[in-house]
C-alpha cells in the first residue's frame, strides 16, 4: 500500500556569529506546526507549515558533564538526539529488519544543522551512528537466541559523493582520478546503480564507523586537491542488510534491505538561482542535482495529488537517478529539513520549508525484498547468458539487442554508430564481470568475506591506531574545512629534523605532499629542533600565511606555537597542534581558544585590509563581514587558477553600496571586479555570477591537472574571459527632485561616481517643468508641493552630455528609471570621452498623487552611465605571463590599501549627503529668486496702476502672481492696465491693498480704510490661492 513520505523539521540554536550580531529569532514551533516570520514584518502572524514532526532544538537545554545536550527542565520543549532517533531512526531500523528499503534525507542550507542531526558530534550522536549501532545490537540479540542459530546476518556499507554531476567512490580513492567519475548504469529490474562501487562487508558498528571516517577523510583530501567546494557535494551512505535463513521447507531464503542515508548539498538560495545575465550561466553543473531534485519533488507531489499524468524528471541528474527508488518507488522514506533560526537566513529557511511541505505529499510503495537464495543466483546466471548472446551477436555483425544494463542516455533505435556499439560491448562485459563477482560472493560464506576484508584492512587499522597515539605526543598540522565534518580529518606530522612540504614534482619526494593551487615543487620547510618548530617558505614564489599574515623568504624562519593557523598555497588551511606547548599553556591557566574555519578566514581578511572588528558594528556591517569571509578564499582560488593557467586576468573584492547599485537604501554587497591584465579593462561581477564562473574555472583547472589536451576552450566558453564590448557601469549620478516638487527647473553638472566614490567624469542633467504641449513654464512655481496634488503636471528630463570620461571607454550611454518605471530608459550610445547624448524625454502625470509628491520629496533619480571598453591590448604586455603582469599590478597601490579604501567608501555616506545638500542649497537659492521675482511683479503691478491713475488692484491679479499663473495670464503692461480698468468699472467698492511701507496713507483720490480693516481684507500669503477672485485692492 502506498504511504506518504514522512517529513520532519528541526531548528538549531544560534551559532556564535549570530549571537555576536544579536540575531532575531524568526522560527516558532507549537506541536507539529512550524511558523516562520518575515524579519521585515515581525508584527504579522507569519507563515505556518505542518509536518509529521517539528523539533525545537533552539533553546531549553543544558550540557551534561559528558557533553551530551539534554532538556534543562521537565517543561522544556527541547528535542535532543535521542528523541529524534526514536521518532525517525527507530522506524528506519524496524523497517530494515522487515526487509523494506529505507531512505533518510537531510536537507537544508549549509550550516543549518544537517550534519548534527545525521551524524552528530561527540556524545551527541546523530541518526546514522545510532541506527548503525542499534542494528548490530539487534543482530547480537538475535544471535543469542537459540531459534536463530541457522540465521546468517550480513551487513555491508558503501559511500559515494556526487559533485558537479560526477560520482566518486569514497571508499576507493583511486576512482577519484577517473575522468568524468564513475558511470551510472540502469538495470531493468534493479534500477540505477553506480558501476565499480565498493561495497565493504562489516561485522560491527566500529567497522562502519571506521569506514565512514575513511570515506570522509578521502572526501576531504579529494576536495582540497581538486579545489572543490565541499558544501556543494551530496553524500550517500548505503547500508546493505541481508538476513539468510531457511524457511519451513528448508529452502534458503534471503531477506534484504538497503538503508540510504543521504546528506544533500547546502540549499543556498542565492547560489542555486544561478548568475543572472551571464552568458555561461548554464555552463556549470554544480547545482544540477539539487535543482533537479526540486523538480522531481514537485512533480511527484503533483502526481500524488491527482493532477493527471505527470512527467517526473528522474533522469535529469545523477542524484535523482540514484534516488529514484527512495523517492518514487520501493522504499519507506523520511526527510529531515534543517532550519536556521536567524533573521538573515529568512529566504533560505522559507525555501527549505516550502521544499519540505511539497515532499510530504509524495507517496512511495515499499515491498518486502525476500527471495530464495538459489533463485537470485539463477537469475544472475540467466542474465549472464543473455549478455553472452548479445556479445556474440555484436561480434558477428548481427542485430544489436537492447543490453541488460545500459549507460543513461543510450536509447536503442536499432541503429548505432561504431562508437556506441563499442561502448555497449564494454558495458556488457563490465556487467558480466559484476554478475560473476556477485555470484561468487553469494557462494562464499559470510565469514570468509569478513576475513578477507579484515585482512585487507589490518594494515590500515594498525596505521590509524598508531596515528591516534602519535597525535598525543608529536607536533602536527590538522586541516580546517568550511564543512565542520571534514575538519581535522587530515593530519601531517612534524617529526624531529626537517619536514619538506611540496607537490608531486619534488625530487626527492616531499615528506608532506600537497596537491592543488599554488603549491610549488619545493614549497616550505618545517624544522623540529628538540620540539621547537620553525617554518619558512622554500622559495619566493611559495605562498605561506601564518596567522593570516604572509611569510616570505626575506622574513626567514618563524617559530610556530600551538593553535597557529598556517595556509600553504591557496586552499590548504591547517592548524598547528603542539602537545607540549598546549600542556604548558593549560598548566599556566591560559585559555586555549577553539580555532574554526570561519575565524581563520576572518583573520586572513583582517590582514588583507578589511575591518573585521565586531565592536559597535550594525547587523548589516556584520553580515558584510560574513560575506567577506565566504568570498575571500574563492577570490584567492580564482586568482591562483588564473596564474597557473596563464589566463591573464585578476580578481579582487569590491564592496558595492546600495547607492552605487542604484538603490536608495539596503546593505552593502560583496561583488568581484575582474580585470583583464592585457588591456586594462575591468568588469564587475555580482556574487552569483562570480560563484558560477568559479565552478567552471574549477572544471577547467581539473581538466588541466588531469592532462586533458583539450582543457582550454574557445573564448566564448572560457569562464576567465569577458568580451570587451560587454556593458560596464562607469558610475552613477544621484539627482534629488525637490526642485521639481516646487515646479522649479533643475540644471546641474554632477560628478559621475563609481562604487569606490571616485569621480569618473561629469554628467549634465536638466529637468524643466512645461505645459502639455512641451512649451516651458517661465515663472510658475508652488510654495508647497502638496499644492500639486490633483492637478496635471508635465516636465522634460534632459541629459545633454557627459564630460571627462576615461579614454578606456569607446562608447557610453545613460540609463535610468523614473518613479514607477519597470524598464530603463536609455540614451543612444555615443562615442568619445565627451559624449553629447542630446537626450530629452517628456513625462506627464495627471493628476499628481500624494505618492508621487512623496517620491519627489524623498527619492533621488539615479542615472547610470554605462560604457563599452576598448579591445586594444597593451603592446608592452604582449609577451608577459599572468604572474609577471600581476607583479606589475602589485607595484602600485597595495591590496591592503585598496581594501581599506573600498570599505571606507561603503561605510560612510559623506559624499552622498554632500551632494544632496548641494542640490538643496541650489533649490533654496532658486526659490528665493522666484520669490523675489514675484515681489518685483507685484511692485510692478502697483507702479503700473499708479501710472494709469488707478487706486485699486484686483486680488485675482495678485493671486495669479502668487500662485504662479501670472506668466500665462498677463502678456505685458497694456494687458495689465486694461484688466485693472475693467475691474474698476465692475467693482465700485474695492477692498484696500495692504501697504508694505508703513501705515496707510491718502493717495489723493480718497481715504484709505483703517488699518485693521485692511488686515481683514487681505488674506495671509499662504492662503493666496483661496482668495475670492472678485475682490479688489486699493493701491496705496
Amino acid at each position: 500500500m502506498a504511504e506518504n513520505v514522512k517529513v520532519a523539521v528541526r531548528v538549531r540554536p544560534f551559532n556564535d556569529r549570530e549571537k555576536a550580531r544579536n540575531a532575531t529569532l524568526i522560527i516558532n514551533m507549537v506541536g507539529n506546526t512550524t511558523t516562520i516570520k518575515d524579519p521585515a514584518n515581525l508584527a504579522e502572524e507569519g507563515r505556518k507549515f505542518t509536518f509529521d514532526f517539528s523539533y525545537w532544538s533552539h533553546d531549553g537545554f543544558r550540557e551534561r558533564d559528558d557533553g551530551y545536550l539534554e532538556k534543562n527542565s521537565a517543561g522544556s520543549n527541547y528535542a535532543d538526539q535521542t528523541i529524534v532517533f526514536e521518532d525517525l531512526g527507530r522506524g528506519v531500523l524496524a523497517n530494515a529488519w522487515k526487509g523494506y528499503n529505507c531512505s533518510l534525507f537531510a536537507y537544508g542550507q549549509t550550516g543549518s544543522g544537517k550534519s548534527y542531526s545525521m551524524v552528530g558530534y561527540g556524545n551527541n550522536k546523530g541518526i546514522v551512528p545510532i541506527t548503525c549501532e542499534q542494528l548490530f545490537v539487534g543482530i547480537d540479540e538475535k544471535k543469542r537466541n537459540p531459534d536463530a542459530k541457522d540465521v546468517e546476518f550480513q551487513v555491508s556499507v558503501s559511500m559515494l559523493e556526487i559533485y558537479n554531476e560526477q560520482v566518486r567512490d569514497l571508499l576507493n580513492p583511486k576512482t577519484a582520478s577517473i575522468k568524468g567519475g564513475l558511470k551510472v548504469r540502469q538495470h531493468p529490474s534493479k534500477g540505477f546503480y553506480v558501476e565499480q562501487l565498493v561495497t565493504a562487508p562489516v561485522s560491527s558498528y566500529d567497522d562502519i564507523d571506521r569506514k565512514i571516517n575513511e570515506g570522509t577523510r578521502n572526501r576531504t583530501v579529494a576536495a582540497t586537491n581538486m579545489n572543490a567546494t565541499s558544501s556543494r557535494a551530496h553524500t550517500i551512505v548505503a547500508i546493505n542488510f541481508s538476513q539468510k535463513a531457511p524457511n519451513e521447507a528448508g529452502q534458503s531464503m534471503t531477506k534484504s534491505s538497503v538503508i540510504n542515508l543521504v546528506d544533500l548539498a547546502g540549499s543556498e538560495r542565492a547560489e542555486s538561482t544561478g548568475a543572472t545575465g551571464d552568458r555561461l550561466k548554464e555552463g556549470s553543473a554544480i547545482n544540477q542535482s539539487l535543482s533537479t531534485l526540486g523538480n522531481v519533488i514537485k512533480a511527484l507531489a503533483d502526481a500524488s495529488s491527482g493532477k493527471g499524468k505527470v512527467m517526473v524528471p528522474f533522469r535529469d541528474s545523477v542524484l535523482t537517478k540514484l534516488l529514484k527508488n527512495a523517492l518514487g518507488g520501493n522504499s519507506k522514506t523520511i526527510m529531515i529539513a534543517a532550519l536556521s533560526p536567524a533573521d538573515i537566513n529568512f529566504d533560505e529557511t522559507l525555501s527549505t520549508l516550502r521544499f519540505a511541505d511539497r515532499a510530504k505529499a509524495i507517496k512511495t510503495k515499499a515491498i518486502v525484498n525476500e527471495s530464495p537464495t538459489d533463485k537470485l543466483i539463477r537469475e544472475l546466471k540467466e542474465e549472464n547468458q543473455k549478455l553472452m548472446d548479445m556479445l556474440k551477436a555484436a561480434q558477428g555483425g548481427g542485430v544489436m539487442p537492447q543490453p541488460m544494463a545500459v549507460e543513461e542516455g543510450e536509447d536503442n533505435k536499432g541503429k548505432f554508430t561504431e562508437e556506441e556499439v563499442e561502448e555497449m560491448k564494454r558495458s556488457m562485459e563490465e556487467q558480466l564481470k559484476r554478475n560473476q563477482e556477485e555470484m561468487e560472493t553469494m557462494k562464499m560464506t559470510w565469514e570468509q568475506r569478513l576475513q578477507e576484508e579484515a585482512a585487507q584492512n589490518q594494515e590500515k587499522l594498525q596505521a590509524e591506531r598508531r596515528k591516534q597515539e602519535e597525535r598525543k605526543v608529536i607536533p602536527h598540522f590538522w586541516n580546517l574545512n568550511e564543512d565542520p565534518s571534514l575538519t581535522g580529518m587530515v593530519v601531517h606530522f612534524v617529526r624531529e629534523g626537517n619536514t619538506r612540504v611540496g607537490n608531486k614534482k619534488a625530487s626527492p619526494p616531499a615528506d608532506v605532499v600537497l596537491i592543488g593551487l599554488s603549491i610549488q615543487a619545493e614549497h616550505a620547510l618545517v624544522r623540529n629542533d628538540n620540539n621547537v618548530v620553525y617554518l619558512k617558505p622554500a622559495s619566493a614564489d611559495a605562498k605561506v600565511l601564518v596567522n593570516g599574515k604572509p611569510l616570505t623568504t626575506e622574513d626567514g624562519e618563524e617559530e610556530l606555537h600551538h593553535n597557529d593557523r598556517v595556509m600553504f598555497g591557496s586552499n590548504h588551511l591547517y592548524v598547528f597542534h603542539h602537545p607540549q606547548d598546549l600542556a604548558k599553556q593549560e598548566k599556566a591557566g591560559k585559555k586555549v581558544e577553539r580555532v574554526t574555519y570561519e575565524s581563520a578566514q576572518e583573520e586572513i581578511a583582517q590582514n588583507t585590509g578589511f575591518d573585521m572588528d565586531k565592536e559597535g558594528k550594525s547587523k548589516n556591517e556584520m553580515l558584510l563581514q560574513e560575506d567577506l569571509i565566504a568570498m575571500m578564499p574563492m577570490v584567492n582560488e580564482a586568482n591562483a587558477m588564473s596564474e597557473e593557467l596563464d589566463k591573464k586576468c585578476r580578481f579582487e573584492i569590491a564592496l558595492v553600496s546600495p547607492q552605487a547599485r542604484g538603490l536608495k537604501e539596503g546593505r552593502t554587497e560583496v561583488s568581484v571586479k575582474m580585470k583583464n591584465l592585457e588591456n586594462g579593462n575591468d568588469f564587475m561581477w555580482d556574487r552569483n555570477k562570480f560563484i558560477n564562473r568559479k565552478y567552471l574555472m574549477q572544471e577547467m583547472y581539473q581538466n588541466y591537472v588531469e592532462g586533458d589536451p583539450n582543457w582550454d576552450v574557445e573564448k566564448d566558453k572560457d569562464p576567465f574571459w569577458e568580451p570587451s564590448d560587454s556593458e560596464v557601469l562607469v558610475g552613477s549620478v544621484h539627482v534629488y527632485l525637490q526642485s521639481l516638487a516646487y515646479l522649479i527647473e533643475l540644471d546641474e553638472n554632477l560628478a559621475i561616481t563609481d562604487y569606490r566614490g571616485a569621480e569618473n567624469g561629469h554628467l549634465a542633467v536638466m529637468i524643466e517643468p512645461c505645459a502639455q504641449d512641451g512649451s516651458l513654464l517661465e515663472d510658475d512655481f508652488v510654495e508647497e508641493p502638496e499644492d500639486l496634488i490633483g492637478k496635471p503636471m508635465h516636465f522634460q528630463l534632459k541629459v545633454p552630455h557627459a564630460r571627462g570620461l576615461s579614454n578606456k571607454y569607446v562608447q557610453s550611454c545613460v540609463k535610468y528609471k523614473f518613479y514607477l518605471d519597470e524598464k530603463s530608459t536609455s540614451t543612444n550610445w555615443i562615442a568619445g570621452i565627451n559624449p553629447d547624448f542630446k537626450h530629452s524625454k517628456q513625462f506627464s502625470y495627471s493628476p499628481v498623487t500624494k505618492q508621487f509628491v512623496e517620491y519627489l520629496n524623498t527619492q533621488p533619480l539615479i542615472l547610470e552611465v554605462w560604457g563599452k571598453q576598448t579591445s586594444a591590448a597593451d603592446k608592452q604586455r604582449a609577451n608577459m605571463s599572468t604572474k609577471q603582469m600581476v607583479a606589475m599590478e602589485k607595484g602600485g597601490l597595495n591590496l591592503n590599501e585598496q581594501n581599506r579604501m573600498a570599505q571606507k567608501r561603503v561605510t560612510t555616506q559623506d559624499d552622498e549627503e554632500k551632494q544632496k545638500l548641494t542640490q538643496e542649497v541650489s533649490l533654496m537659492k532658486k526659490m528665493n529668486e522666484k520669490m523675489d521675482k514675484k515681489l518685483m511683479m507685484i511692485q510692478k503691478l502697483v507702479d503700473e496702476a499708479k501710472t494709469a491713475g488707478s487706486s485699486t488692484l484686483q486680488v485675482e491679479d495678485v493671486d495669479a502672481i502668487l500662485s504662479g499663473n501670472f506668466s500665462r495670464k498677463f502678456k505685458g503692461t497694456s494687458g495689465i492696465v486694461k484688466e485693472i480698468k475693467k475691474y474698476e468699472k465692475k467693482k465700485p467698492t474695492p477692498a484696500p491693498l495692504p501697504s508694505t511701507n508703513g501705515p496707510a496713507a491718502s493717495n489723493g483720490r480718497g481715504s484709505a480704510p483703517p488699518s485693521n480693516q485692511a488686515a481683514k481684507s487681505a488674506p495671509p500669503s499662504n492662503q493666496a490661492g483661496d482668495v475670492n477672485k472678485s475682490t479688489a485692492c486699493t493701491v496705496q
